[in-house]
Parts: structure tokens; C-alpha cells; sequence
């Protein structure tokens, strides 16, 4: 009997094994697997219960046919009051007890005209009755009673069913992405020239012997523009250790001063010269705007960077910051995503990274799969959106065309579907 030929190790032999490809079919079915378990569960979505109508006679001698009914939709503490035959002015007190003899707490006085009231702190899941009393010129009428209802809280809110659509294709766009490079797939992402002038800078400051000068914006860790130029810090600093060239990261705030120095030492223990870190690079300074724009204007002048990184929020001290770098020659790449700062780092910088492109900037420079796959579902999905606003442009179109009668500010096919509640 031969012996089978048995394969050689990966391990043993020092070759890395090959990735698997991921099947494209997986997120496929799921997200359209999950797409239609949304459909259908909104279409047999709770009900809610049965309206209750008024019980109690004698009443009001204009008000009648008074019932109440669960609100739909909603987190289970709301009913819904109508009736009918309310005199204008008129003044009716709503009351509200547990049983049908009471006793009954008063909610509110409302207009007997209006036909209808909301109590939005029902007891959730508790029979209650409603006592509604008119106030006539004669005195109060006999109060007319309405119940049992019962206020339920429903699973799905079915008025929001477009919403979780489109977080539902955002997410399968995103897992697709992410299994795809996984699977050995390289995602494509579009050169920047914002972006790929860092590299430059950083090169430009080794052969000049000076430092790189890292602003990450005047905000605190809450503000997302924040933590994305954190993000992008440590792919500056990855590029400083390689080049042997310093890195000055002034910060204003306590929790992004912490998380810049964890940043800038993860650069240099990914170039593979942690010994080279200093400490010494991050600096807390303040959280007082403009004192803090003072001392790197200060770092600016005295220690002559020959690169000025601006990334992150900037507000009226942007300007300032952009003009003292320009003054000493040094080259100056700005992003931001407040729209209103943009025109002054334009002007006053060599490179700008506008918008989104200061969030693109982390995946773009790393090359994590989490982070590409997250900015090519974001891609993908505004892609989507475009196809609607076409989609939904021609439906619109059609509909005037065809219903020229019809109040189209309120009652249109896609317009009504994109509400929300």
C-alpha cells in the first residue's frame, strides 16, 4: 500500500499560510436575509389594542362617542382620547383612575372642541379609565367614562422601518468590506494630495534638521475631529521615527495630552525604534484657547519647525496659527471639518484636507482593514443615498405630473416614506 504524500507544514517550512477567500455570498444573503425579516415584521407589526369607548350614562348633552386607544408605536405610556359633539369654549376636565369607580386623578382642562387628548404618562400595562366631565354654563355635567385601555409598548417602531434600512445596508456594506480584505482583498482608496504631502513634509523637516510641529485641533476628546487626528498622529509619528527626525505635539486638554503620548510611542515602537521616543515631545500647555495658540506660536518662532501640521477642530484661531508658520517658511498641511475655518487654511497653507478628508486621512495612512473598510461602506452607502435622491427626483416628477390636484406638501409615495416619528 503507497503512503499518501503528506503536505509540508507552514509552520515547519516558514511560509505564512495563504489566506482563504471569504465567499461574497455571505453578506449577501445575510443583509438581504435581514432585510426582509425588517419588511415582514414591520408589515404584521404589533397592533395596538382595541379603542375603548365611553360606558357611563347620563353625560354631557353635547359630548358623545368618546373612546380612547393606545398610542402605536411608541414606549408604552401613551393613550389616545377622542370624541365627539364638544361645544366650542367649552371647558372639559380629563381625569384619569384605575378602576370605574375611582377614585379619579385630573390630568389636565382642555377646550371640548378640540375632539381629542393625549395622556402621555399612562401606566404601562395597567387597564386605566378615563373620566371626561364638561364644564357647561350651568355647572359640570355628568362625566362620561371610557375604558378599560391598556397602554402597551411595542417591539418595532414601524414608522422608522426606513431608517434601520439604511443602517442595515451601511452595516452589510462595511462587513463586506472588511471580510473581503480579510480575505486577501487590497481596498482601493483614492490618492489625496493633502495627505500624501505629510510624507513630504516629514521629509522636508529631516533634511532640513529641524522638528515637525503636530497641532491636533483646540477641542477635547469629545469632538470627533479630535480623535481622528489622534488617529493620524501615530502614522506621523511611525513616519518621524523612521526618519530620525523630532516630533513637538503641543495639546490642551488632559485626555488627548494622555492618549498623543500612547500615539506618539506606538509610532516609534512600530518603526521599530522605541528607544528613540521622547517624552518629552508631547507637551500639555492649557485649555484657555488663544493662551494655548500664544505658546505654539511661541514653539513656532523659537524652535523653527520645518513642518506645521494643523489637523483637527480649529475655530478662530486658525488664521493665526497659519500666518505665524507662513512667516517662518515652513511648509503647512491644515484639515479640518468646520466648514466656516476652511477659506483662511486655504489661503494661508500649502495643503488642505477639506471635510471628510481629514477622516479619510487615518485609513488612507494606516492601512488598517477596519478603517478602510469603514470609509468604503460610508463611500458605498452615499452612493445609495445618490441613487434615491435620483430615484426619488423622477417618482416626484411623475406624481405632479399625473396628480395635479393632489396636496403634494403633505401626501406623496416617497416623500411620505422618508418621514420619520
Amino acid at each position: 500500500m503507497r503512503p499518501r504524500a503528506s503536505r509540508p507544514s507552514p509552520i515547519r517550512s516558514g511560509n505564512p499560510p495563504e489566506p482563504r477567500p471569504v465567499p461574497r455570498r455571505r453578506i449577501t444573503t445575510l443583509a438581504a436575509f435581514a432585510l426582509v425579516t425588517l419588511f415582514a415584521v414591520s408589515a404584521h407589526a404589533q397592533t395596538p389594542a382595541d379603542s375603548a369607548r365611553g360606558t357611563s350614562v347620563p353625560a354631557s348633552a353635547s359630548l358623545h362617542d368618546a373612546k380612547a386607544g393606545d398610542v402605536p408605536n411608541d414606549n408604552g405610556k401613551a393613550v389616545h382620547l377622542d370624541w365627539q359633539g364638544g361645544a366650542e369654549g367649552e371647558q372639559m376636565v380629563v381625569a384619569r383612575g384605575s378602576s370605574a369607580n375611582g377614585p379619579f386623578a385630573t390630568l389636565d382642562t382642555v377646550d371640548a372642541g378640540a375632539g381629542s387628548f393625549d395622556d402621555n404618562a399612562a401606566p404601562r400595562g395597567m387597564p386605566v379609565f378615563y373620566s371626561l366631565t364638561t364644564l357647561g354654563p350651568g355647572g359640570p355635567a355628568a362625566p362620561l367614562l371610557v375604558g378599560p385601555v391598556t397602554a402597551t409598548a411595542q417591539w418595532f417602531n414601524t414608522q422608522r422601518v426606513n431608517v434601520a434600512s439604511f443602517a442595515i445596508f451601511f452595516f452589510a456594506f462595511v462587513l463586506f468590506f472588511l471580510w473581503s480584505s480579510r480575505g486577501g482583498r487590497k481596498l482601493f482608496v483614492r490618492r489625496i494630495a493633502g495627505i500624501d504631502a505629510i510624507e513630504e513634509a516629514v521629509g522636508r523637516a529631516t533634511e532640513m534638521g529641524r522638528p515637525v510641529l503636530y497641532v491636533p485641533g483646540v477641542q477635547d476628546i469629545d469632538d470627533i475631529q479630535t480623535m481622528a487626528a489622534l488617529v493620524i498622529l501615530e502614522s506621523v509619528a511611525r513616519m518621524a521615527a523612521q526618519y530620525e527626525t523630532k516630533i513637538i505635539v503641543p495639546t490642551n486638554y488632559p485626555v488627548p495630552f494622555t492618549l498623543a503620548q500612547e500615539m506618539v510611542k506606538n509610532g516609534f515602537l512600530e518603526a521599530g525604534r522605541p528607544e528613540a521616543y521622547d517624552p518629552n515631545s508631547v507637551r500639555y500647555i492649557t485649555s484657555e484657547q488663544f493662551a494655548y495658540v500664544a505658546a505654539i506660536n511661541g514653539i513656532i518662532l523659537r524652535d523653527r519647525p520645518a513642518a506645521n501640521l494643523y489637523l483637527g477642530p480649529f475655530f478662530a484661531e486658525s488664521l493665526i496659527l497659519a500666518e505665524t508658520g507662513f512667516s517662518t517658511g515652513a511648509i503647512q498641511v491644515a484639515g479640518t471639518a468646520n466648514v466656516h475655518q476652511l477659506p483662511f487654511l486655504v489661503v494661508a497653507c500649502d495643503y488642505t484636507l477639506i471635510g471628510e478628508e481629514l477622516y479619510a486621512a487615518s485609513a488612507y495612512l494606516s492601512r488598517e482593514p477596519k478603517l478602510l473598510s469603514t470609509l468604503k461602506g460610508s463611500d458605498y452607502m452615499k452612493l445609495l443615498i445618490i441613487a434615491f435622491l435620483i430615484i426619488g427626483g423622477a417618482v416626484e416628477t411623475t406624481y405632479h405630473l399625473t396628480h395635479p390636484t393632489v396636496d403634494l406638501s403633505v401626501e406623496s409615495p416617497f416623500k411620505n416614506w422618508f418621514r420619520t416619528q
